[in-house]
């Protein structure tokens, strides 16, 4: 196989029949296109997620964080806690393991959250570094948000920019690919996108506003995380190229490489359904975060319309953060 995620099929298989006894106090079950659990504990809810860090070298600490406190986010509650597991290849100095970890301590102080533990070794089984993470939340009782909650008729709003992630690994990883067609100004913003990758602060305001459903768009980007809502939720989508939100640096480093910024890795931003979009928007334009209305939840299939031609959205393949 390829690296990258596995395709819908195959996780599928895998999970059917292999997700243990199924407990009462389990609110929201594992399943395709759901990042956190959910587990009631009477007056509260409590909200787990878990995710790797694999394709980034720089940052590797910060982005560890943000984006497992993001899926965590997306059930409108905040972060209290996180738990790290370092995997590093032989070789690796004690420098290197302090450093990671001074980045972890650094960004999970600034989103004001405890490190509550975790596991650090050394070993053969690795080749690169590896920086895994489970985040725990806390939310009152029957408050919290599942991907799975989309309804027909929803608005689909975007949060942020698209493609923050992917363009800040390419650029703070890989800049002698991308130096040649961006100014030093949008070098500059494009490095700076590493600081716009929380959305702890957007799911705070939604889950408080009332939504139906949010979804952290990372692998697969956009179109991944819309398929991932749509099949979670039993529902279909439209939604418009056009009113897709792209920095003009994100979008040159895109087309310079050949990818698309759709299927693109995004955390950064938040996908969120419900029924008064533009209402929700000015909200959280007035706390100082760019939104966007780019669609609306139907019974159908997924659709994007692009220069008025309709295009039905597959499940997602591989990021192309893989293909470069």
């Amino acid at each position: 196989m390829k690296s990258g995620k596995l395709n819908w099929d195959d996780l599928k298989n895998i999970i059917e029949g292999n997700t243990g006894v199924i407990r009462p106090e389990v609110v929201v079950h594992s399943g395709v296109g759901e990042d956190c659990a959910v587990i009631n504990f009477g007056e509260y809810d409590c909200v787990l997620s878990t995710d790797p860090i694999t394709g980034a070298g720089e940052n590797m600490g910060r982005l560890a964080v943000n984006i497992n406190c993001n899926d965590v986010a997306s059930s409108g509650v905040e972060p209290l806690g996180i738990m790290v597991t370092i995997l590093a290849p032989e070789g690796t100095l004690v420098e290197e393991i302090k450093d990671l970890m001074r980045e972890i301590g650094e960004e999970s102080r600034r989103l004001g959250i405890e490190i509550l533990g975790g596991h650090t070794e050394v070993t053969s089984a690795v080749n690169r570094m590896i920086v895994s993470c489970t985040v725990i939340g806390m939310g009152r009782k029957g408050k919290v948000v599942a991907t799975g909650g989309a309804r027909d008729g929803d608005d689909i709003i975007v949060t942020k920019y698209l493609a923050l992630e992917g363009t800040s690994i390419i650029v703070n990883d890989m800049e002698d690919k991308v130096r040649d067609v961006l100014s030093t100004e949008e070098l500059e913003e494009a490095r700076g996108f590493v600081n716009m990758l929380s959305v702890v602060a957007e799911g705070r305001i939604a889950g408080e506003y009332g939504v139906n459903s949010m979804h952290d768009i990372t692998e697969g980007g956009v179109l991944g995380a819309l398929w991932e809502v749509a099949e979670a939720s039993g529902t279909g989508f439209e939604v418009m190229y056009e009113k897709m939100p792209i920095r003009p640096a994100a979008l040159k480093v895109c087309e310079h490489l050949n990818i698309d910024p759709l299927k693109f890795i995004s955390s950064g931003s938040m996908l969120i359904t419900a029924p008064k979009g533009e209402e929700l928007v000015t909200l959280l334009k007035k706390a100082g975060i760019n939104a966007a209305v780019i669609g609306k939840i139907t019974e159908g299939r997924g659709i994007m319309i692009k220069d008025g031609i309709e295009m039905e959205i597959e499940p997602p393949q591989r990021d192309e953060l893989f293909n470069i």
